[in-house]
């Protein structure tokens, strides 16, 4: 199969040759465009997640030897969740080479954070189907590098952690409220105000609430604990 040159050069971002360039072909297709004649990626998608899976249960366990189970399933779900996906995703820029039907390019497929972390499971399963599971490996533990040994941080929920905070100071939980929305349905942005009872706040804007309400609340148990 000859490949374009926007997909040589993705397999050079992503550190894997394709023995067969077909799998690589599926899994940057998108359902949007599947025909008879054309598979796309979802079933792809559904067996990376569980190669992710593993390389990173693996990782983590010879990471730290002496973690609990209830110390490593946070840091699991940090490095395998759509975000973690999304961000190495973007990181090689699988978005300029899916292939996408003409509505979902035109509502801005290529940046939607769920497309891109269900395609990047498929290109991990696409390189296990194509040189097996230490090819696959090999390509996650290149990708997420850093991602692995900072985990610890990223694996603690701001939320819950300011909601801690503030009832162990006998407070009542803390409030999100929106302050703006903008931008196109397709792709919003949103501002979040994390705001407890003495009405001590901050603000952080992000392409989703939830994300918002995270970065909200890390700031303002960071402004909190620099207090105390």
């Amino acid at each position: 199969m000859k490949l374009s040159r926007e997909i040589r050069s993705f397999q050079d971002r992503l550190g894997h040759q394709f023995a067969s360039p077909e799998l690589l072909i599926r899994a940057l297709t998108h359902p949007s465009i599947s025909s008879p004649n054309r598979q796309d990626n979802q079933r792809l998608e559904f067996l990376g997640d569980r190669v992710l899976g593993l390389v990173m249960a693996t990782a983590l366990l010879d990471q730290d030897k002496t973690a609990t189970e209830g110390q490593l399933a946070p840091r699991f779900n940090a490095l395998v969740r759509k975000e973690a996906c999304a961000e190495v995703a973007r990181q090689i820029d699988i978005g300029a080479v899916l292939k996408l039907g003409r509505s979902e390019m035109l509502s801005g497929g290529r940046r939607k954070q769920a497309l891109l972390g269900d395609a990047m499971e498929a290109v991990i399963a696409a390189v296990y189907k194509d040189a097996g599971f230490e090819a696959a490996q090999a390509v996650i533990l290149k990708l997420w590098g850093a991602r692995i040994g900072s985990v610890e941080e990223d694996a603690r929920d701001p939320k819950t952690a300011l909601q801690e905070y503030v009832q162990a100071r006998r407070q009542p939980p803390p409030d999100y409220i929106q302050i703006a929305r903008s931008g196109p349905d397709h792709e919003p942005v949103f501002t979040i105000a994390a705001r407890i009872e003495d009405g001590t706040e901050e603000q952080a804007t992000a392409g989703s609430k939830r994300l918002a309400e995270q970065a909200a609340a890390k700031a303002l148990l960071a402004k909190l604990e620099q207090k105390s």
